[in-house]
């Protein structure tokens, strides 16, 4: 078994991995990874068997001593497909800390994809991990309603999509990212003075190449916006990456009628509906009133971990 630091003579063969992978989005491959290459130092690795076929790949940036995974995406870890077995995921992990020996990496912080995204089971790095004594170091908790089995909506979602209709709000997918930043940066520096991830310029580009991915859905009254959400589809989840309500969309319940419409017209035949995490200051501290309006809509807590590993 061997270890290739990516490189982007591996451009197509990564992305071809990621594709045929059992637990890698979209989100994973290097035409989005690389939108912010200028911001981290990427350190990807590549996993190649005694045949010169690659197994797995880690997405992951290196900082200092400290190798991330990634520490520009919301989750790395380590993909792999079906062949994967459970012993070769620990042949993988003894390797992984070999390389970072050799390397001077003294600690890798390993993010995991949460298992709402697997199209088969995957939990093989996590054995892993806790063979090699990984320290649990942050649990977030996001929001996710199973199309399997929904819980119904909150007799408040209920008001509220009906005060929706009644107003006259009409639901559209637009495309006018520098509107939609607009009202998010706001709320976003009122609330927790802070800005976006993402510019407007940079979700045009991720959107432009990545169109059955990426999608934005807006309440509007007048043509007035209202509310919205940019969402993330994946074969398994229709995420929400960003929520935004002004005010007036607040009095009229813009975005419960936005998320009604995304679930019953844009979530066919994928299994969860996942509105992100309701946390701050690394998962220990829940914004009760944020994670309340998600449960309303029938969603239940998923736990996406972290973990450390030192050399």
């Amino acid at each position: 078994m061997n270890i290739i630091r990516y490189s982007a003579d591996f451009k197509n063969l990564w992305n071809d991995f990621i594709k045929n992978s059992k637990n890698g989005t979209f989100m994973l491959d290097r035409n989005y990874m690389d939108y912010h290459s200028d911001r981290f130092m990427d350190h990807s690795l590549m996993f190649f068997d005694e045949s010169d076929k690659l197994i797995a790949v880690m997405p992951a940036s290196l900082h200092g001593d400290e190798l991330r995974s990634h520490g520009g995406l919301t989750y790395g870890g380590i993909i792999s497909d079906k062949k994967m077995t459970t012993q070769k995921m620990l042949d993988i992990f003894s390797l992984l800390k070999i390389y970072m020996k050799n390397s001077d990496i003294s600690k890798l912080v390993y993010k995991r994809v949460p298992g709402i995204y697997y199209t088969y089971p995957s939990d093989e790095d996590l054995y892993a991990l806790f063979i090699n004594d990984a320290k649990l170091v942050r649990r977030d908790v996001s929001t996710t309603i199973d199309f399997s089995n929904r819980i119904p909506f909150a007799k408040g979602k209920k008001w509220g999509i009906s005060k929706a209709k009644q107003s006259n709000v009409i639901i559209k997918e637009f495309s006018n990212f520098e509107l939609f930043f607009e009202h998010a940066n706001n709320e976003l520096l009122r609330k927790y003075s802070k800005q976006a991830t993402h510019t407007s310029d940079e979700m045009q580009l991720l959107s432009n190449k990545f169109p059955d991915n990426i999608k934005m859905f807006g309440g509007f009254l007048n043509d007035e916006f209202l509310a919205g959400t940019i969402i993330f589809i994946t074969e398994t989840v229709v995420h929400t990456q960003y929520i935004v309500t002004t005010e007036c969309g607040r009095e009229v319940m813009a975005f419960d009628l936005v998320i009604d419409h995304i679930i019953n017209n844009c979530a066919k035949n994928i299994k969860y509906f996942d509105f992100g995490i309701s946390n701050e200051q690394e998962g220990r501290y829940l914004n009760t009133g944020l994670v309340r309006q998600k449960e309303m809509f029938g969603g239940r807590a998923i736990a996406h971990d972290f973990y450390e590993v030192r050399i």
